[in-house]
C-alpha cells in the first residue's frame, strides 16, 4: 500500500494552524522597526485595497489597517486566518477580511490592490518566483510592495547553517533567500526597487522552539550543529551558550513597474 501524498502546502498550514494563537502573541512577529515602516508607507499611500501576502499572526495587516480602506489577510492555514480575524475583532479592525490560498496561485482579479506586503513568510513558499509574480498581477501599476523576511548570509558556510537549523527547527521552511537572490527575483516579477534596509533579530533559543514546538530529537540535532559550528559560524549568528542566535533580516521597498 502506497504512502499518502503530504503536499508542501498542506504541510506548512498544519504546521502553522496548530501554532496560530502564539504567532498572533509572538513578540518577535507583533513589533519592529520593519512593521513601523510599513506603517508609515501604508499613511503615506492610503491605499484602497491592500494585501497582506502570506498574513501569518496578521501583524502586518494590524499595521495596514488603519491607513486603508480595506485590507486582505491572505494565508493557508483556516486556522490563523480564523486567529488573525479575531485579534482583528478584539482591536476594533473592521475592514481587516481574510481569505484562504497560496501565494503562487492569488484568488484575485488582475490590479486588485493598491500595494502589497508579505513579512516572514516567503522562505516556507514552495515558489517564490510564482508567488512574486503573483503579487505584481494583482498589484496596480505603481503600487508599493514591501518585502521582508530573514535572510541568508551570502558565504556559504553561514548559508548551509541557517538553513539546516531553520529546516530541522520546523520543516515546512524551504529557504531563506540572499539579498542578491531578493533582487533579482524581485526584478524578474516586474517590481523596481527603491529602498532596502537591513536589520538583526535576536532569537531566543527556548521561544523559537516553543513557538513551533520543535520535537526534542531535533532540538538536540540543533544543539549539536551549534555546538560544533566553526568560529566564523558562531561570530556571525552570535551564538550563545543557551543556543540563542542573531537572524539578519530586510526590508525591501518595491513599486509594481
Amino acid at each position: 500500500m502506497s504512502a499518502p501524498t503530504r503536499r508542501h502546502e498542506t504541510h506548512v498550514a498544519d504546521r502553522f494552524g496548530a501554532q496560530a494563537a502564539s504567532y498572533v502573541a509572538s513578540a518577535v512577529h507583533a513589533a519592529g522597526a520593519d512593521l513601523d515602516r510599513i506603517a508609515e508607507r501604508m499613511r503615506t499611500v492610503r491605499p484602497a485595497r491592500a494585501l497582506d501576502l502570506g498574513c501569518g499572526g496578521g501583524h502586518v495587516a494590524f499595521a495596514m489597517a488603519p491607513h486603508a480602506g480595506t485590507v486582505t489577510a491572505l494565508d493557508l492555514s483556516p486556522d490563523m486566518l480564523a486567529a488573525v480575524a479575531a485579534e482583528a475583532g478584539r482591536r476594533g479592525l473592521p475592514n481587516i477580511a481574510t481569505e484562504a490560498g497560496s501565494a503562487a496561485a492569488l484568488p484575485f482579479p488582475d490590479a486588485a490592490f493598491d500595494a502589497v506586503a508579505t513579512r516572514f513568510s516567503a522562505h516556507h513558499w514552495r515558489d517564490v518566483r510564482a508567488g512574486l509574480a503573483e503579487a505584481r498581477r494583482v498589484a496596480k501599476p505603481g503600487a508599493p510592495a514591501l518585502v521582508a523576511d530573514i535572510v541568508a548570509p551570502d558565504d556559504a558556510l553561514l548559508d548551509t547553517h541557517l538553513q539546516a537549523v531553520e529546516l530541522l527547527r520546523d520543516p515546512s521552511h524551504v529557504r531563506d533567500y540572499s539579498v542578491p537572490e531578493w533582487l533579482a527575483m524581485l526584478a524578474e516579477a516586474g517590481f523596481t526597487v527603491d529602498r532596502i534596509t537591513h536589520g538583526r533579530l535576536r532569537m531566543d533559543f527556548a521561544t523559537w522552539i516553543a513557538r513551533m514546538r520543535t520535537p526534542e530529537p531535533l532540538v538536540t540535532a540543533i544543539r549539536a550543529l551549534q555546538a560544533t559550528a566553526p568560529d566564523e559560524v558562531a561570530h556571525h549568528f552570535g551564538l550563545a551558550p543557551d543556543g540563542s542566535f542573531w537572524l539578519d533580516t530586510v526590508l525591501i521597498e518595491a513599486v509594481a513597474a
